[in-house]
């Protein structure tokens, strides 16, 4: 069997400028990074803003397991699919970052026969965007050391700076350390840490900001640290926005790529969907609705995180109407939530089944909440027993959502047909009645229990004195009235990561508030969520190379 890096390598790719015409973009709309990748500019959607929009499509999941669940690669195969029907299909994903792609997932870029492609470009440095978000991030930490070494005239409290410094690589080592030691001239000796650049509020700025100047004026509204009086310091008092913006000039514009099946596919920004909104950029989503008649997009882990703060957050900022989800699932996830063991997967068990099935009902019932209209996607394995893929149809049909097999990581977008019918269908029967489950006017707890009561099934929450404290403070400065980012473990609807299923009568305990002002979010955090991993014992790192050739090996 073949690797999905091998399969990539021996993709026949087209010309990003063939990609792009696909797209009604002529060379002046683009800007090329080689022969298979190209920025598309800014002025491009001024030229397509009175098209009509295109249809929107999210790919969500149950809670991911270590079985894996195939989102990335339903979301490309569904395009493909769509895109041999007739339909002018894009895709819209995001960014993998580094830090994943050495540590313990490998390459993020699909799989199989539905892999978006220069599979080893996107996982690697891409078009550079990673980089600049670095970048930005550390020149805003940089100038908050250096206004406090030439005199602190804004009176910053060293010991409540908020901003911390970013780099795209796990490194367990740099989440907690000492800065400015050395000296006099090395600057104040504080407390400092890093988190991993898809953490950094400036990529969630990036994802949802709608121009340069909304982005320079999201970077401007950053809370960086709190003064020795207690107020609110903001990034645009240091005036370095406009510096950080220069630095973020290119990042801003989308990125075109293709899949295998030289399906366009736009790639732009990539927040965690743990600890940020976990979802690619307006501006690569909303251009692709004005370029395609359908746009294929999705949202991180399970739909109790990136589904719901792709409605909640993106959705909102964008002014998005969903008008379909697509629900992933897989039969050897579902039994490990009935209980089943990572190594017995392979082996038949619809008792197993049977009780793990609750976590994708839930799914479900939470997607139905926002009036979209659902399918589930069963990403089938050769493991997969008749009578298991029977149980899971005929409890879909029971609850009156369509469903259907998909096989595009063997077949591309051959294998995804099925699942394109039931899709177009529900499109051309139904417009968008999306809503949002709760006004961003409402009190930070009762949008928290909001989250926690529809979309979780807890029965109520709890909150930690410091993150009481961290509330009273937002309230007090009038930091409180933005959509709510929960920060909770993936695992689980609940906040312990060993409740699988669908858990019953827990409460969810908050842990720390802080508001992500720039982005425009709260980030409520439940739990230990790390924003700088680490890498496992064994990282994928170990198993890559260049040969002598130049041929990349072990990028998964």
């Amino acid at each position: 069997m073949k690797s999905d890096i091998q399969i990539a390598q021996e993709a026949k790719m087209e010309p990003i400028k063939s990609v792009a015409e696909k797209l009604g973009l002529c060379e002046d709309d683009i800007e090329y990074y080689g022969k298979y990748k190209c920025k598309i500019s800014l002025d491009v959607y001024d030229k397509v803003k009175d098209n009509k929009d295109g249809k929107l499509v999210l790919v969500t999941a149950i809670n991911p397991t270590p079985a894996g669940e195939g989102k990335s690669t339903v979301t490309v195969g569904l395009g493909q699919a769509l895109n041999k029907m007739g339909k002018k299909a894009v895709i819209a994903l995001r960014e993998p970052s580094l830090g994943p792609v050495f540590g313990i997932k490998g390459g993020a870029a699909g799989g199989g026969y539905a892999q978006v492609v220069p599979m080893e470009d996107i996982n690697l440095h891409f078009t550079g965007d990673m980089h600049a978000i670095t970048c930005a991030n550390n020149l805003l930490s940089a100038a908050i050391d250096n206004h406090i070494h030439q005199g602190n005239n804004l009176k910053i409290d060293s010991r409540r700076i908020l901003f911390k410094r970013v780099m795209d690589m796990n490194d367990r080592a740099l989440r907690k350390i000492i800065v400015g030691m050395g000296g006099k001239i090395n600057g104040f000796v504080r407390e400092d840490g890093f988190t991993i650049t898809v953490a950094s509020e400036i990529m969630a700025i990036l994802c949802l900001a709608t121009d340069l100047e909304d982005l320079k004026e999201r970077m401007g509204n950053i809370l960086i640290a709190y003064d020795l009086d207690a107020n609110p310091v903001y990034a645009k008092q240091l005036e370095v926005q406009g510096a950080m913006a220069l630095l973020m000039k290119d990042a801003i514009k989308p990125n075109l790529v293709q899949t295998l099946e030289n399906t366009p596919a736009l790639i732009h920004g990539g927040p965690f969907a743990n600890i940020a909104h976990g979802c690619n950029s307006i501006m690569a989503t909303k251009l692709a609705m004005k370029l395609g008649d359908i746009t294929i997009t999705e949202a991180g882990f399970g739909a109790d995180l990136g589904a719901e703060k792709f409605f909640d957050i993106k959705c909102r900022y964008g002014n998005l109407n969903p008008s379909c989800v697509v629900i992933v699932a897989t039969i050897r996830a579902l039994k490990h939530h009935g209980g089943v063991a990572k190594d017995k997967l392979n082996t038949p068990n619809v008792e197993a089944l049977a009780n793990g099935i609750a976590n994708l009902e839930k799914q479900i019932e939470n997607i139905k909440k926002f009036n979209v209209d659902t399918v589930v996607a069963i990403n089938r394995f050769v493991t997969d027993s008749d009578e298991e893929v029977k149980f899971v149809k005929d409890f879909c049909d029971k609850l009156g959502v369509k469903v259907a097999l998909s096989d595009v990581w063997e077949k591309g977008g051959e294998g995804g047909l099925e699942l394109g019918k039931i899709v177009v269908d529900i499109l051309d029967k139904n417009d968008s009645k999306f809503m949002p489950i709760y006004d961003v006017d409402k009190t930070i707890e009762e949008k928290v229990l909001t989250i926690a009561k529809e979309i979780y099934g807890a029965n109520g929450v709890s909150y930690s004195n410091e993150a009481k404290k961290q509330i009273s403070e937002l309230v007090k400065f009038g930091l409180d009235k933005l959509p709510i980012c929960m920060a909770k473990t993936q695992y689980s609807l609940s906040d312990n990561p060993n409740l699988l299923a669908k858990p019953e009568g827990f409460d969810i305990t908050v842990q720390e508030v802080r508001v992500s002002n720039g982005a425009g979010f709260i980030v409520v955090q439940t739990g230990n969520i790390m924003t700088m991993p680490g890498l496992p014992k064994v990282p994928a790192a170990n198993k890559m190379d260049v040969l002598k050739d130049g041929e990349i090996v072990g990028l998964f």
